[in-house]
């Protein structure tokens, strides 16, 4: 074995504390992989009001540390608590920074003082490890809400005994969000520093500062990687990333294969595995009678699981579900789950309305249906106009169910045509309804390569192991070369 390393991995999302994404998923699950490799990591989240609420109620058995954190921030001095819990299933510590104004809100992001707001938490997250005594060997910052940390370790903490000479893993989740605010967010990290051409006059663009200040950046799949490297996918950042591109590198993401598990998961209706797919069918009558629709064997369910927005593509997705639902494919069934922009929240409505004895919409957050939508659907589809990672089309092959997807990102790296799913290139409706008529002319005409198809994708490793290993090394050339 390596070295064992004490890492200070900060994230804004934590799973299952507080999940809105992959970012969430990687947060709850990458830092067990790597205490299992003997690696001593610690966590640090905001406490958010939804994690206070639950402090109430006991539900996760916190502690509360006896000690406020001081932290300097500008021309005051901000107090903030800490409480201290456990991963569940695990022996890896999770601190919570608490501070009423910025973290007790209704919602965890979108308000206009979001950099303040993530700096302040970010600050706290280094100075409890003082507070603890603790010096981490590593900084593993994720996305641009931890990228102050990075900033502050690169510019002020240099001249801070404590905090000199550590490295930072950098890892961006979506390069689309990147955190743009005002100069005087340098006033109150207390940091000085020169503007980077990827800033307009007076601003700070925290994603770009990260990937400036980071000792090694990462993304969350290989082709991702490769993608932001260009104007088109690199969302005013490209030109920066090729510049650092001798220390950007991709591992893709896994999935916690202990709870995504449909040989032991007690969410489903049947358990099966690999050599008992035929278990499989009564998940999908369960998930027929969930949605209530007809309860048939004979045609295909189509799921889509997602946040409703314009990066999954749903731009090309209404002319394609109404061809579908019109039979030109063959009979048909459709279930989506997700919630987002009211566009695309009005147009599930209206399929569905059209649609009735068909497909079902479920304009909800409702985590606790995944499962069944994962082992009951037929073709799962994820027609993303890009997707660092994606997470959705390695549940849906755990389970069974058949991905359909546009190669990109994550996608690209993980559902290859003809043998664990079908893709497609172009954001194209048309190029995405033939990739669903090769589906579902399989499905329909070839039993046997439909059940090659499931075979292959139920038995693709897509558990954090590989990817902890290749953290494991992205730490060690971070140190290497902080030490030289």
């Amino acid at each position: 074995m390596s070295k064992r390393y004490q890492i200070l991995f900060i994230s804004a999302e934590v799973a299952p504390f507080e999940k809105r994404g992959g970012l969430g998923d990687v947060g709850g699950s990458l830092p067990i992989a790597l205490s299992d490799l003997g690696h001593d990591v610690r966590i640090v989240m905001p406490a958010y009001r939804s994690l206070e609420e639950s402090l109430q109620e006991n539900r996760f058995n916190l502690d509360i540390l006896p000690d406020r954190l001081l932290l300097p921030m500008g021309q005051e001095t901000i107090a903030v608590g800490v409480y201290k819990g456990r991963l569940p299933g695990s022996h890896v510590p999770i601190y919570f920074i608490s501070e009423d104004h910025y973290f007790s809100r209704p919602e965890i992001y979108g308000y206009e003082d979001d950099p303040l707001r993530f700096s302040l938490f970010s600050r706290a997250a280094l100075e409890l490890c003082r507070a603890l005594g603790w010096r981490p060997d590593l900084l593993h910052a994720n996305d641009w809400h931890t990228a102050p940390a990075v900033i502050w370790l690169a510019t002020a903490g240099d001249s801070d005994e404590f905090f000199r000479d550590i490295p930072s893993v950098f890892s961006i989740h979506n390069l689309a969000h990147q955190g743009r605010t005002s100069w005087e967010l340098f006033d109150f990290l207390g940091i000085w520093t020169h503007s980077l051409d990827e800033e307009a006059y007076g601003q700070v663009n925290l994603m770009a500062r990260g990937i400036h200040h980071a000792s090694e950046i990462n993304t969350v799949s290989r082709t991702y990687a490769r993608e932001i490297l260009t104007k088109e996918g690199g969302f005013g950042l490209d030109a920066l990333l090729r510049r650092r591109a001798n220390d950007l590198h991709g591992i893709l993401n896994g999935i916690d294969t202990r709870v995504w598990d449909p040989a032991n998961d007690s969410r489903i209706a049947s358990l099966f595995d690999v050599d008992h797919l035929e278990n499989r069918a009564a998940n999908k009558r369960a998930l027929q009678a969930m949605a209530g629709l007809p309860q048939r064997d004979d045609i295909p369910i189509l799921a889509m699981i997602s946040r409703l927005d314009w990066q999954k593509g749903f731009d090309i997705v209404g002319h394609v579900i109404h061809l579908l639902m019109n039979g030109y494919a063959g009979e048909a069934q459709f279930i989506v789950l997700g919630t987002g922009a009211e566009k695309y929240e009005q147009m599930f409505a209206q399929l569905a309305g059209y649609h009735r004895e068909r497909m079902t919409a479920i304009l909800d957050y409702s985590p606790e249906l995944a499962p069944l939508i994962y082992s009951g659907s037929d073709m799962f589809l994820m027609p993303s106009l890009f997707e660092p990672c994606g997470l959705g089309q390695m549940l849906a092959m755990r389970y069974g169910s058949v991905p359909v997807v546009r190669a990109t990102g994550g996608l690209a790296d993980t559902v290859h045509d003809g043998l664990n799913g079908y893709t497609f290139n172009d954001f194209d409706a048309g190029a995405f309804w033939d990739a669903i008529q090769r589906a579902t002319w399989t499905f329909n005409g070839d039993p046997n390569l439909w059940r090659r198809l499931q075979r292959n994708g139920m038995e693709s490793d897509f558990s954090w192991n590989k990817s902890a290993l290749a953290y494991q090394e992205l730490y060690e050339r971070a140190l290497a070369n902080s030490r030289n």
